[in-house]
């Protein structure tokens, strides 16, 4: 590990931040995929006809949400070297929200509604600047190796957050309880284990960076729609930064796709029950930690680019597999697969991101990153439900569609030429490149 780590950055460091990843997955996994995403479909809304529409409605706002106020705030961690007060403002309020959604029932709109928005947009805010701090960690040419060090810990404690509130599942209906009874619980739990797994990255990593320039306070409104304007400009002078931006809307809609339709597809289409919705999560889990670990030193060796266009390709073959599968176990082969790329794929476009970006404008350009993740986890889902809309719920085609997404992803990738990208960015910084 010392090799791939820069000068004077310690072991306990990037443990630490690894296990951010740790603490935050079990948000992603439980909350807006396994549980409580069809909790607010079938009890809070009561299965109505608008249901599934308002809960992708909610999730959307989040999204627009992220879109629009994280540039600004990145630009501000980087002018006030405050990446780690954003990060631990995010993480109580994601934790908080968490929480609140124990008191969601039936008709509790209320509460759910705000709750996940609040939640969704202070998990987003912390992914996009934990990341930030991963070139100061690792040296360039282990960016991906590092990149998956986090990944692939992430999705352990994803696996470990879903595996207790299984348990909890499974003896609150053996009991013959209610979902109002066990998915509170689940919720505490979720934001019990994200809380207690974030407590080391504020003991022990290091806020690095200095204050690049005068800023006021915290940005309101217009200065952070100023500022994303302004960071949208700036790019121009790192086009192969913003041809990755674009690659980036495209594919990573086709993952929000898998992560926030998988189960629906998976009920709808090959007609599994609950247990094995919940089993088919572990196991995309599985998948998705051994492949972002293991594919991090493949990256390193191969490149970033060479990477991620792998992983693209087996997303398209993911895709194909699920879209011919007429038994469950066709749709288990895609399902490893699925979690083999997304790991990986996300690990790679992170490392991209960390190798273009100037060093002294890290959480500003990750801030971009996260504004073009998010705008895919728009787009990509919205055209899933449209298709089905469209072909009156035809998932199949659904599915299909999304294929597209990772297509058009691999045909803009190959025109980011990673070498004048780096080189481009310590032109910026004034340094010579570091020949990596």
């Amino acid at each position: 590990m010392r090799g791939a780590l820069n000068p004077g950055v310690r072991r306990r460091e990037v443990f630490a931040w690894a296990l951010y990843d740790f603490a935050n997955s079990g948000y992603t996994t439980v909350v807006l995929t396994a549980v409580f995403n069809a909790y607010f479909v079938g009890v809070v809304a009561g299965n109505a006809h608008w249901a599934t529409l308002a809960w992708t409605a909610t999730l959307s706002l989040s999204y627009l949400i992220v879109m629009l106020a994280m540039p600004g705030l990145g630009a501000w961690a980087d002018a006030q070297a405050a990446k780690k007060r954003l990060l631990a403002a995010s993480t109580v309020g994601c934790v908080a929200a968490t929480a609140a959604l124990a008191l969601a029932g039936p008709g509790g709109f209320w509460i759910a509604v705000p709750a996940i928005i609040l939640s969704n947009v202070c998990y987003s805010v912390g992914e996009s600047v934990v990341a930030a701090f991963l070139p100061e960690l690792a040296r360039p040419q282990y960016l991906g190796r590092v990149s998956g060090w986090g990944w692939s810990f992430g999705y352990v404690g994803g696996m470990l957050t879903l595996g207790l509130s299984l348990a909890v599942v499974i003896a609150a209906q053996a009991a013959g309880r209610p979902a109002t009874d066990f998915v509170p619980w689940t919720m505490l739990v979720t934001a019990a284990v994200f809380a207690l797994a974030a407590i080391p990255v504020f003991l022990f990593l290091r806020e690095r960076a200095q204050p690049a320039r005068a800023a006021g306070g915290r940005p309101g409104f217009m200065p952070v729609m100023r500022q994303l304007a302004a960071s949208w400009r700036d790019s121009r002078a790192f086009p192969d930064f913003r041809r990755l931006l674009v690659c980036g809307v495209f594919y990573q809609a086709g993952i929000a796709v898998v992560i926030t339709l998988a189960a629906v597809y998976a009920e709808q289409v090959m007609k599994f029950g609950q247990t094995q919705i919940m089993t088919l999560v572990f196991l995309v889990n599985i998948a998705a930690a051994a492949g972002a670990f293991a594919f991090g030193f493949v990256e390193d060796r191969i490149g970033h680019q060479r990477a991620l266009a792998a992983t693209l390709a087996g997303w398209i073959a993911m895709v194909l597999i699920a879209f011919f599968a007429t038994s469950q176990g066709g749709f288990w082969v895609a399902a490893t697969i699925a979690g083999l790329c997304m790991g990986s794929s996300q690990s790679a476009g992170r490392a991209m991101t960390g190798a273009l970006a100037p060093a002294s404008r890290l959480a500003e350009f990750f801030a971009l990153w996260t504004f073009a993740t998010r705008l895919a986890s728009i787009i990509g889902p919205l055209t899933y439900g449209l298709v089905t809309w469209a072909t009156q719920g035809n998932h199949r085609l659904g599915i299909l569609s999304t294929g597209l997404f990772f297509v058009i992803g691999l045909a803009v990738l190959r025109h980011v030429d990673m070498a004048r990208g780096v080189r481009r960015g310590h032109e910026a910084e004034g340094l010579k490149p570091s020949g990596s």
